[in-house]
């Protein structure tokens, strides 16, 4: 069992949530989900958990009720190898989604995404401080990341 695990909270809408991230990221499944018994805060028989797996990382998605809300302080950096796989991740959360700033996106269910090219790690901390710092500037100016553009930046073109 892995010793920490994302736990994330919503209003009745946990089942559908894993479900989307399912429809969204390659390698994502559904494991299990637990329902609600009698006596309990919910209807019995209503989901309670459902746990799911997002490229080997483990979730749980718990409806625990309109208590909590997600916000920004919190996000999941998601990786990206390609402007392709960039595209393809931000179209999918951005359906019902709200973009933000340098990547990050918000999706239908409050949850903060960072869809990243894996390559700006490597811009971003450069010992090329000049070119770092054009990087870093093309980024300021982005919603959806542009890896290509972020190439050029670096290299100064």
């Amino acid at each position: 069992m892995q010793k920490v695990l994302p736990f994330l909270w919503f209003d009745g809408c946990a089942e559908e949530a894993a479900e989307f991230y399912a429809g969204t990221f390659d390698g994502c499944r559904v494991v299990d989900i637990t329902r609600y018994g009698e006596g309990g805060p919910a209807p019995a028989g209503s989901v309670l958990t459902v746990s799911f797996e997002i490229q080997g990382q483990p979730f749980v998605g718990l409806n625990g009720g309109p208590h909590y809300q997600f916000t920004p302080a919190v996000s999941f950096l998601v990786n990206c190898q390609t402007q392709d796989e960039i595209d393809r991740t931000w179209a999918r959360l951005a359906d019902g989604g709200q973009p933000l700033q340098c990547g990050w996106i918000t999706d239908r269910f409050g949850v903060t995404w960072q869809i990243v090219p894996e390559a700006l790690q490597g811009m971003l901390f450069s010992p090329d401080k000049a070119a770092s710092a054009r990087a870093m500037a093309a980024m300021m100016q982005m919603v959806k990341l542009d890896l290509p553009a972020l190439q050029r930046a670096f290299d100064g073109r």
